[in-house]
């Protein structure tokens, strides 16, 4: 599968998920100035919609971990959130992992 038809399969899951409604812009035109190729406007339309792919929530989700554990000096509770560091962790591995087999790359 193409990477175009992966970007309108999200894109046509989210409209009919009812995500791309009442968006700012909502039947305007595209701006001509902005990238044309549609995976760059398929993930635009879909991060305005607050629809973010499942590696790009883990990234984060990793960062704010990280925060977090800077904070915590007890020995016991920083072990439990060091395991849950690891579990993001691992979870986008195989995000990263699977999308680079789906790509071919």
């Amino acid at each position: 599968m193409k990477p175009a038809s992966l970007a309108e399969r999200q894109i046509l899951k989210a409209k009919s998920e009812g995500q791309l409604e009442g968006l700012v812009g909502e039947g305007k035109p595209l701006d001509r100035n902005a990238r044309t190729d549609s995976d760059a406007v398929g993930l635009r339309i879909m991060a305005d919609a607050g629809a973010l792919p499942r590696e790009v929530e883990l990234r984060k989700a990793v960062e704010a971990q990280i925060k977090h554990l800077s904070g915590i000096t007890d020995d016991v509770a920083r072990k439990q959130e060091m395991q849950k560091l690891a579990d993001l962790q691992l979870r986008l591995n195989i995000e990263v992992e699977a999308r680079r087999k789906f790509f071919g790359g």
